[in-house]
């Protein structure tokens, strides 16, 4: 999806701005400036067109204060990775010279930018826009954050700045993106798959931003590896490690197939793993886990099944997770990488007749029933796959709102134990006829 900013000078209405984008408060509202420290993301989707929107902390050029320096740290970072920008700007106080600075800014990033002339409250307030024009970005939007008025012309131009990108042609290669912590070897190990004898590089464009991904051709198969590790230097930009690359992982994320969750084995599974793993599978997309810098492990004969063990007793319900034990530096075993990835994106489309689906496991749910709740007699009569990437099974049952989540568990591991989905989460449905869709 694009990517479209909100910035301005300090409390503009901003964050009231990106909530009623999206549809909900998602950004701490209040009349002092400086709340919104860190960006903040959200999907929105207008006339058909879904989009992703950060919201920034309030934008004080040539600051020296620490706090606001690194605001406009993250603004001019949210500006360089967006596809389109809206300029926020107080209607009732006019354009102030934080404004014109800003505006300055925005003119030499070569990006569309929409003015959004905060405060409007209806129609005689539109007077307050006038004045803006002086900034150069063209027809100013008259609007208010609080009440809505004048969103939907705002959005309508949005979506029109963003039309190039609609209608890009669908990518079918293998996408993997390599994530995890810090020096956890991201970049290690994508130079050293990009360093083999079958890989050559080339640059191509990303999707909707300016970033750089990377193709590795693995016998005669183009593999785009998605760029998290520091393959581009940004030299413009002071980058704080741990803040962009949660960002950017979100983004790999979203943009791949298959994550490559990379985990320090001198370090072990820490919680920002175990959140980064969870993005994963909130995303529904495929999940390696590969333990990094095996070589440096003192080992015996035991020590990746016990470090196996710890992992999955620390990530019980994500047992379908293949972990694998590698090391960038010396290169051992990071084909292996690859080839499960590609096998990982052909489970994610692979679609199951549904004859077969509920010959076994209507059988197996038929040994193990559900329970009696509030005293209901629950029944699944029969489950069909309605999707793939990621696979989406749709199971009807008498009185779908009352399956107990341990049940839907217990559904999910049986459609996995008869069915291989390595690697793959698998979402599930429930319906009763007639009824709307229920879903896990």
């Amino acid at each position: 999806m694009s990517l479209v900013a909100i910035v301005g000078r300090p409390n503009v209405g901003k964050s009231s701005l990106f909530n009623r984008l999206i549809g909900k408060k998602s950004a701490i509202v209040e009349n002092t400036p400086g709340v919104t420290r860190d960006r903040i993301y959200g999907i929105t989707e207008w006339n058909g067109v879904k989009f992703r929107l950060v919201d920034t902390g309030g934008f004080i050029p040539g600051t020296e204060n620490e706090m606001e320096k690194a605001i406009r740290e993250q603004a001019m970072y949210a500006i360089e990775e967006a596809d389109c920008i809206i300029l926020v700007c107080d209607g009732r106080e006019g354009i102030t010279p934080f404004d014109i600075d800003i505006s300055t800014i925005l003119r030499s990033s070569s990006k569309p930018v929409i003015l959004a002339i905060n405060k409007c409250d209806n129609s005689k307030f539109e007077t307050y826009s006038f004045e803006f024009h002086r900034l150069g970005f063209g027809e100013p939007f008259a609007i208010s954050a609080l009440s809505g008025y004048g969103t939907g012309d705002l959005l309508d131009s949005v979506v029109s700045k963003l039309s190039k990108f609609i209608n890009e042609t669908y990518d079918d290669r293998l996408k993997i993106a390599i994530v995890g912590r810090p020096n956890s070897g991201k970049s290690s190990l994508t130079n050293a798959l990009l360093g083999t004898d079958r890989a050559i590089v080339t640059d191509i464009p990303g999707t909707t931003r300016d970033a750089t991904d990377s193709i590795l051709k693995y016998y005669g198969e183009e593999i785009i590896l998605i760029d998290t590790a520091g393959i581009r230097k940004k030299s413009q930009i002071k980058e704080n490690i741990e803040m962009y690359s949660v960002i950017r992982t979100g983004i790999a994320i979203e943009r791949c197939d298959v994550a490559v969750v990379l985990i320090d084995a001198t370090r072990g599974l820490e919680d920002q793993d175990k959140k980064i793993i969870n993005q994963v599978d909130n995303e529904r997309k495929g999940i390696i886990i590969a333990i990094n810098k095996w070589d440096l492990v003192e080992k015996d004969n035991k020590k990746a099944e016990d470090f196996t063990s710890q992992i999955r007793n620390e990530l019980k319900t994500y047992d379908y997770i293949p972990i694998l034990f590698i090391s960038a530096k010396t290169k051992q075993r990071i084909i292996k990488i690859i080839e499960l990835a590609k096998e990982i994106k052909t489970l994610r489309q692979k679609r199951i007749k549904t004859s077969e689906l509920n010959e076994v496991i209507i059988k197996e749910l038929e040994k193990t029933p559900p329970p009696s709740i509030r005293g209901y007699d629950l029944r699944i009569n029969y489950l069909t796959q309605i999707g793939t990437e990621p696979p989406l099974f749709a199971l009807f049952s008498n009185h779908p709102n009352l399956i107990p989540d341990s049940y839907k568990r217990y559904i999910e591991r049986a459609i996995r134990r008869n069915f291989d989905f390595k690697g793959t989460p698998i979402s599930l449905v429930f319906k009763r006829k007639n009824k709307p869709w229920e879903e896990r």
